[in-house]
């Protein structure tokens, strides 16, 4: 059986702030977002513009618009990863059965257009103020030891701010080397292909700002899978290996450090 059908909704969300109300605005309104986290579930076409073009056609999907900006396009298979998706800052233009999402790319812009042809559902949840992650265990344990000494990951390495803020979340420590060049670096218990690509989102973000844009990256970890490892070089990130017991002073290092 088929679904309920509900017609699109004509409302914009022209809110800059959790808590503010959602009203109806002009079409010229050139930074509405969306309040609270709006979860669509309908049939829809995906166009993406800007530095590539895809195309994704009619089938069944959910849409999920964040109030930070960020828009991800999900279908049922695929896992975790969404089909496409825009990081913040963007402006969300809503028409009503076209929401369009808009994000300045250097000179260029990326556009994605999501055309709702058949809308099952629309809801829009207030998740309130968010609680900071708190890692357990060995990657707590890591980061502490290596924000209170940065050198056991580079030599002359030093502590800037532990959990820098991104546009896609915090990297845990932002450091500076010994010629003051910025230096991100995440840490893991195990390094693997997806530590390599989150490094590598929050690089993405830190270079926009023409301040940072030489910043390199460092994945940290206990042990670094070896397709993690061949990636990173691809990617341009260090990776080093350090020793949880060592950092702890339980015993002395024995070229337990490696840089691949």
């Amino acid at each position: 059986m088929n679904p309920p059908t509900i017609q699109p909704s004509l409302t914009r969300y022209t809110s800059h702030s959790k808590g503010a109300e959602r009203q109806e605005g002009d079409p010229s309104d050139s930074d509405s977002t969306v309040v609270g986290v709006r979860l669509i579930v309908a049939r829809c076409e995906v166009t993406y513009s800007g530095r590539l073009h895809a195309f994704l056609p009619d089938s069944t999907r959910l849409l999920i618009l964040k109030d930070d900006g960020s828009v991800l396009v999900h279908a049922d298979a695929g896992g975790y990863k969404p089909l496409n998706w825009m990081t913040p800052p963007t402006v969300i233009e809503d028409g009503g059965d076209v929401v369009v999402v808009r994000k300045r790319a250097g000179r260029a812009e990326d556009r994605l257009e999501i055309r709702l042809l058949e809308v099952y559902s629309d809801d829009v949840h207030d998740m309130g103020e968010a609680a900071g992650l708190e890692k357990d265990g060995v990657e707590r344990d890591l980061q502490l030891l290596l924000a209170d000494d940065p050198t056991h990951i580079a030599p002359g390495l030093r502590l800037v701010k532990r959990e820098w803020p991104t546009e896609v979340g915090p990297v845990d420590l932002m450091c500076r080397d010994e010629n003051d060049g910025w230096i991100a670096v995440e840490i893991k218990r195990i390094g693997t292909i997806d530590a390599v690509e989150q490094l590598a989102r929050y690089l993405e973000c830190i270079r926009a700002d023409p301040a940072r844009a030489a910043c390199r990256g460092y994945l940290v970890a206990q042990s670094i899978k070896p397709q993690a490892a061949a990636l990173a070089e691809r990617r341009g990130i260090d990776c080093v290996e350090v020793d949880l017991a060592v950092l702890r002073g339980e015993r002395e290092p024995e070229l337990t450090l490696f840089v691949f």
